[in-house]
């Protein structure tokens, strides 16, 4: 098996870098891309939905990103510990009928030896916005790279 580094056990730089690549990724919106970063057997909680493995977890966004347009999203780096990562976030989407929504979340993340993440719990609330409000577009620029995201 392949090493997805960086490795734990983290350091606050290493953590950042794990944080800003799931980031990246997940604003692809290629679910194979961002499945690669999950061990075989990777569980997850995501809202109320319980997930195992890359195959679910490849149907599990490919489903998201057909109901939600235009996503944008923004992760920050709340709290590490060895081969755990805790993050907050938001992202922006629409949905089929034009409604704009803010998702607010908090992630727990645990890693295996090989940098592949083994458990992902995610806690969601979404907060309907009007276009002009929204704040995310995009990828995050390469000058906004570390930047907390703002609350509100």
């Amino acid at each position: 098996m392949a090493d997805r580094p960086p490795l734990p056990p983290f350091t606050r730089g290493t953590a950042a870098q794990k944080v800003q690549a799931a980031e990246d990724a997940w604003n692809t919106r290629d679910p194979h891309r961002v499945a690669l970063a999950y061990s075989g057997d990777s569980v997850w909680r995501n809202r109320d939905t319980f997930v195992t493995g890359r195959a679910e977890i490849v149907a599990f966004l490919t489903a998201k990103w057909q109901r939600e347009h235009e996503y944008a999203l923004r992760k920050d780096l709340w709290a590490f510990d060895g081969n755990r990562i805790a993050v907050r976030f938001q992202y922006e989407c629409r949905d089929a009928g034009g409604q704009w929504w803010r998702s607010y979340g908090n992630e727990l993340w645990e890693f295996d030896e090989h940098g592949l993440m083994t458990r992902r719990e995610a806690s969601i609330n979404d907060v309907a916005i009007e276009e002009r409000e929204r704040r995310i577009f995009g990828p995050r620029p390469e000058a906004e790279r570390g930047a907390t995201f703002p609350l509100r």
